[in-house]
């Protein structure tokens, strides 16, 4: 803030002294200093009646007190980056307020700083089977131990994000909640569960939290300053989930060899004039459309007019139901909230009995869509306007960037596999796969954002070994990786372990890998063709057979890297690593599984899965 003759009763000389020291002061210094100002006005006023000295020291003391504000400490628990970008958010926000704010990742908080927790707001991803993020568990485990302490007197809300189509919703989420309660804290504010359009629901609980603030009387002036500061307009619009860029098609290239059962795309967008920056393990985020046929065949089985408009959010925006069901509203994936919802609506007592029964609920679920249940359960005098009600927003879906900004930053290429199936009847397409596949020809626009991705970063320096497994499209962010250490000429011992069906018509990317190999980008590499032999070979057989080197590996500090599937090949991978720990490092199954915990921690085991 600068004082101006027009906007203050001090003179030229006087507004430039303040000027001088205004900025330099902390926050404290400006408290002392008002509460200062305060009490020796008061002075002034009360002289005649005989205030002494001491009167005036209480007058500071208070005057200080009520400026105090709480710490307020923020944990997040993230496994893709939402989690930790949401915690920064809020952080930025707080700081802005000039509140005293610290973030931080749970597994990096000391479990004895708890005791020391004032207002406590938690961010957490759910993860697999209602688990907490990794970089959440072991706090997690402590909270829920013998040995979490009492937190009266700490206040705390906690804001959850989970995927809806799981049973476990929000999970890790709703046990923090319930767990701070059990020790004491006083719930300052109710926990909100987000699905995957988590934006607005988000912004909506940290307005709720600093409402409560305001209430409570921490800092309120504070609070209320940043709408005084107003929004700063740029001539660069800044593109985001919120605001998704749109991106130019540039290639659209079909990597597997003519005979293979399957199909991998090589997708190249233009990012020119975006101003989006990526880094390897960063994903890019893009919002699809419904295949257009599956939309005509929901509306001519329900019958209605394609043409009729409905509300497609809380601002009022009006569509025809036909673009609605084809722009904005997910019709694809069937989950126990939105078929609960939708048996009210469809008002069919069938459906109404059917979804009590869990077990036969979750098992009818699976592979099925909206067509289904419409054809399954057919609805009584349903309006347009009462389904798009209970749908759910379309879910942007993220692939792993396979390209580096370094050396083509007007450009990001993506590694996606088409994913087509046949089940109940009917064949069935992946929204986003089959659209870029199919669909998004060189010359169409696609929106897109780039999604960082803080837990999946690789080394940049030639001292530090690094063992890359990624099979089928898992081996994205290590092209970008590789691609960008040869950018920044950088050298040193990398280890690659790819694998898919077969040699001849899904080695992905082979131009690339063996030009790598000869200039020493990549040091080896090790694939696995499943088809190719009677016995099916994946990636994790062969780190088995290069057990001894890969130990060697470990041993010199090399980082894993592991990206794709989770159910399977992760699972199998993480398996590998044990028995290789076991085998070569003579460690028992306890000692085996510490020391993986151990390379997690120190960021030397990170995974992509999904």
């Amino acid at each position: 803030m600068q004082l101006t003759v027009t906007n203050s009763p001090f003179s030229k000389e006087q507004s430039e002294n303040l000027n001088q020291i205004l900025p330099s002061l902390s926050v404290e210094q400006r408290i002392w200093l008002s509460g200062y100002l305060s009490a020796t006005q008061n002075l002034e006023v009360l002289q005649n009646g005989g205030t002494t000295p001491v009167q005036i020291k209480e007058t500071l003391t208070s005057s200080q007190n009520q400026s105090k504000t709480r710490e307020i400490t923020i944990l997040f628990g993230s496994e893709t980056g939402n989690a930790q970008s949401l915690a920064e958010e809020m952080e930025n926000k707080l700081e802005e307020r000039q509140f005293k704010v610290k973030a931080s990742v749970m597994d990096d908080f000391k479990p004895k700083e708890l005791k020391k927790v004032e207002d406590l707001f938690i961010i957490t991803a759910t993860h697999g089977e209602g688990d907490p993020p990794e970089n959440a568990v072991s706090f997690y485990e402590f909270l829920h131990s013998r040995k979490a302490p009492k937190l009266n007197g700490v206040r705390f809300s906690v804001l959850s994000l989970g995927d809806q189509s799981y049973e476990f919703f929000c999970q890790s989420g709703k046990d923090f909640d319930k767990r701070l309660e059990e020790l004491g804290g006083e719930r300052i504010h109710d926990r909100v569960d987000c699905d995957l359009d988590f934006d607005e629901p988000a912004g909506e609980w940290m307005e709720g939290v600093f409402n409560k603030l305001a209430e409570s009387g921490e800092n309120q002036a504070k609070l209320a300053s940043s709408e005084a500061a107003g929004s700063i307009a740029t001539e660069q619009p800044v593109y985001s989930r919120t605001n998704p860029y749109m991106a130019e098609v540039l290639e659209n290239i079909k990597l597997n060899g003519r005979g293979s059962i399957k199909e991998t795309r090589h997708i190249e967008l233009s990012l020119e004039g975006s101003n989006l920056q990526f880094e390897p393990g960063d994903s890019l985020g893009i919002y699809p459309l419904n295949d257009t046929s599956l939309v005509d065949k929901i509306i001519d089985k329900l019958n209605w007019n394609p043409d009729e408009t409905v509300p497609v959010n809380k601002q009022g925006e009006i569509r025809s139901i036909r673009e609605a069901l084809i722009s904005h509203f997910e019709i694809t994936r069937l989950t126990k909230p939105l078929v609960s919802k939708i048996a009210e609506i469809f008002r069919n007592d069938g459906l109404k009995h059917f979804i009590d029964n869990e077990d036969a609920l979750k098992k009818y679920m699976d592979g099925r869509d909206l067509l289904d249940l419409i054809h399954d359960f057919p609805p009584n005098e349903l309006q347009p306007s009462d389904l798009v009600q209970v749908l759910r927003k379309i879910p942007a879906r993220e692939y792993s960037i396979a390209s580096s900004y370094q050396a083509n930053p007007d450009e990001v290429h993506l590694t996606v596999g088409a994913v087509r199936y046949h089940a109940h009847g009917r064949d069935r397409n992946g929204v986003c796969s089959v659209q870029l596949a199919e669909r998004s020809k060189p010359g169409e626009l696609v929106p897109v954002y780039v999604h960082r991705n803080p837990n999946f970063k690789f080394p940049f320096d030639e001292d530090t070994p690094v063992i890359l497994i990624g099979p089928g499209t898992g081996v994205a962010p290590f092209r970008s990786f590789l691609e960008e250490r040869e950018e920044l000429e950088i050298k040193g011992k990398t280890w690659l372990f790819f694998g898919e069906q077969h040699f001849t018509t899904d080695f992905l990317y082979q131009v690339d890998w063996q030009n790598w190999l000869k200039e020493g980008v990549l040091t080896r590499m090790d694939v696995a063709f499943s088809r190719d032999s009677k016995e099916k070979v994946y990636v994790q057989h062969r780190i088995l057979e290069k057990s001894k080197d890969f130990y060697q590996w470990l041993k010199e500090g090399a980082r894993v890297y592991v990206c794709g599937d989770e159910k399977h090949m992760a699972k199998d991978v993480h398996s590998s690593l044990l028995t290789v720990l076991k085998e070569e490092g003579n460690m028992s199954q306890e000692e085996a599984e510490n020391y993986l915990n151990q390379m997690k921690k120190e960021k030397r085991y990170q995974r992509d899965v999904y």
